[in-house]
C-alpha cells in the first residue's frame, strides 16, 4: 500500500522510531510501578505514547491526501543546524567545559544564548523580540526551577555571583 502523504508517513515513521528508542533506553533504568514510579517509568511511557502517535500518523497517511501525495521537500539545513547548535550552546553555557577552560555561565546567560541563536532559524529575525522572549523564559525558568522546585545549579556567571 502506497502512502498518499509522504510527509505524514515519514514524520510518523520518525516519531515511531524516536519513541521506540526512548522506550528501549528507558528499560535500562528501574521502571517501577504506577504507584511507585522509578526513573525509567516516565521516559518509557512517553516513548510508548510517541510510538503509538507516530503509528497513527503513519496509518492516517495511507488514507488521506491527494492520490499523488505530498512530496517531501528539501531539508532546511540552516534552521536545523541553528536549532541543534542553540541546544549545544545552551548545554555548554549552563555547565561549562572544564577541559577547555570554559567556565559555566549559568542558567540566565544560557537561556539568552539559546533564544537568540534559535531565533536566527526563523524567516524573520528581530533581536527585540528574541530578547523579550528570552527575558520571559529566564524569569519563568528561575521562578520554576530555582524558587519553585529548589533545584541547585548555577544561575549567574561566577564573575557576577562570586
Amino acid at each position: 500500500m502506497k502512502p498518499k502523504s509522504q510527509k505524514d508517513f515519514v514524520s510518523g515513521l520518525m516519531f515511531t522510531c524516536v519513541g521506540l528508542a526512548f522506550a528501549i533506553g528507558a528499560t535500562h533504568y528501574n521502571v517501577g510501578t504506577g504507584a511507585r514510579m522509578g526513573p525509567g517509568y516516565f521516559p518509557l511511557m512517553i516513548g510508548i505514547l510517541l510510538s503509538i502517535g507516530g503509528g497513527i500518523v503513519m496509518l492516517g497517511s495511507l488514507s488521506s491526501g491527494a492520490a499523488d501525495g505530498d512530496p517531501i521537500g528539501r531539508i532546511a539545513w540552516k534552521p536545523l543546524g541553528l536549532i541543534i547548535g542553540a541546544n549545544l550552546v545552551f548545554g555548554l553555557l549552563l555547565g561549562g567545559l572544564p577541559t577547555l577552560g570554559l567556565p559555566a555561565l549559568g542558567l540566565i546567560a544560557a537561556i539568552y544564548a539559546l533564544v537568540v541563536i534559535a531565533s536566527l532559524a526563523g524567516t524573520r529575525f528581530s533581536i527585540k523580540n528574541a530578547l523579550v522572549l528570552a527575558t520571559i523564559l529566564a524569569i519563568g525558568s528561575y521562578l520554576t526551577f530555582i524558587i519553585g522546585l529548589s533545584l541547585q545549579f548555577q544561575v549567574w556567571p561566577t564573575f557576577i555571583s562570586g
